[in-house]
């Protein structure tokens, strides 16, 4: 039963951002953007308190 759940799940977002990519293109690109230059945010935090640490 789990398993069921967790595959009309998986379909459901899925579908959620094809829908999202092909309505909104433009605000799929910059959420693309945004979630990339947080990664980056994330990165140099960590090496700014391995820098400091060493």
């Amino acid at each position: 039963m789990a398993k069921v759940i967790r595959n009309i799940a998986i379909v459901g977002v899925v579908i959620f951002l094809a829908f999202f990519i092909f309505t909104r293109p433009e605000d799929s690109a910059n959420a693309v953007k945004s979630f990339f230059e947080s990664f980056g945010s994330l990165v140099r935090f960590f090496q700014t308190l391995v820098s400091k640490g060493g």
